[in-house]
């Protein structure tokens, strides 16, 4: 290419970035002469949702952009809280398909801070030239709430979590989990507290906390009333919860966040169900059991 010829397209390019198109600039790998690695940038053809969201943001790759290569990413905290982040990415051949779906946490993100971090994608099969990365999911958890993904044991002594669930003709059915990790003995009795809570972290009004899942489903067998559980160090308990997403009339509810609180005096820890109400306005609870108690099919799925 002549000098001039060479000048104007690097011109453009400048002008390109300056003026800010939505694309990140995702270099691709050439050869020297000599055959070592050179650099040359190219313009994602990712949309400007898909490297940033929710406070999440891909940074430009290096050179080593080949199948397996981590990828760089920044969080920034723009609310009023430490939160912590858990960050959900997908990679997609050149046909759209999902190859790889990694996902990262981090932890106690401070108020106004911006943090650096890399996940690992995984084993991509294709060429990495070939390969976009995009943000599927970011949710954020008060860090003083987060139990699920601490490093260490809560306060409480009581670490709390959900299963992926089951789903089967509208009707959803979640494990919610929880295990002694501390040193001392956890006494339950009843039913765990809950709020349901939107993206913003905002309680969601109009909708029904249900003690027992018989009234949205009787296919889990009867409801099991609740009995005094004493778990010991290293032993879990679960509930069960229950809903459907029908929807008929009105605006649907779809809440990612549910705040519990274990036991009346404990601390609640905030967890991330995915709850997709429709417009029912009902979630179902149940009780408290040991897991080694629990028979088999006893409410945990629909």
């Amino acid at each position: 290419m002549r000098p001039a010829a060479l000048l104007a397209v690097c011109a453009l390019a400048v002008s390109l970035l300056v003026a800010g198109c939505g694309t990140e600039e995702a270099p691709s790998v050439g050869r020297a002469a000599d055959g070592s690695p050179t650099c040359r940038s190219r313009p994602s053809t990712a949309e400007p949702t898909d490297i940033k969201r929710d406070g999440v943001r891909i940074l430009p790759p290096g050179c080593d952009t080949a199948s397996g290569a981590p990828i760089d990413f920044e969080v920034t905290n723009s609310r009023t809280e430490p939160l912590t982040y858990t960050v959900t990415f997908e990679i997609r051949d050149s046909a759209g398909a999902v190859v790889s779906s990694p996902r990262r946490t981090v932890a106690a993100v401070a108020p106004g801070r911006t943090v650096r971090d890399t996940v690992q994608p995984g084993e991509v099969l294709g060429a990495g030239a070939a390969l976009r990365v995009r943000i599927a999911k970011v949710r954020a958890v008060p860090a003083g709430e987060d139990t699920a993904d601490s490093a260490t044991c809560p306060p409480s002594g009581m670490r709390v979590t959900t299963d992926r669930g089951d789903a089967a003709m509208g009707l959803r059915a979640v494990g919610l989990h929880l295990a002694n990790c501390g040193t001392a003995a956890v006494r339950l009795h009843g039913y765990p507290r809950l709020q349901v809570l939107d993206e913003e972290l905002r309680p969601v009004t109009g909708v029904r906390i249900l003690d027992g899942t018989g009234a949205i489903s009787t296919a889990g067998g009867p409801d099991t009333p609740p009995r005094p559980v004493t778990l010991r160090p290293g032993e879990t308990a679960s509930a069960s919860l229950m809903w459907r997403n029908t929807t008929e009339s009105g605006e649907p509810v779809n809440a990612p966040y549910l705040r519990v609180t274990p036991k009346p005096g404990s601390p609640p820890a905030v967890v991330t169900p995915e709850l997709d109400l429709g417009t029912t306005g009902r979630l179902g609870v149940g009780p408290w059991v040991k897991d080694k108690d629990r028979a088999p099919g006893s409410g945990e799925r629909p």
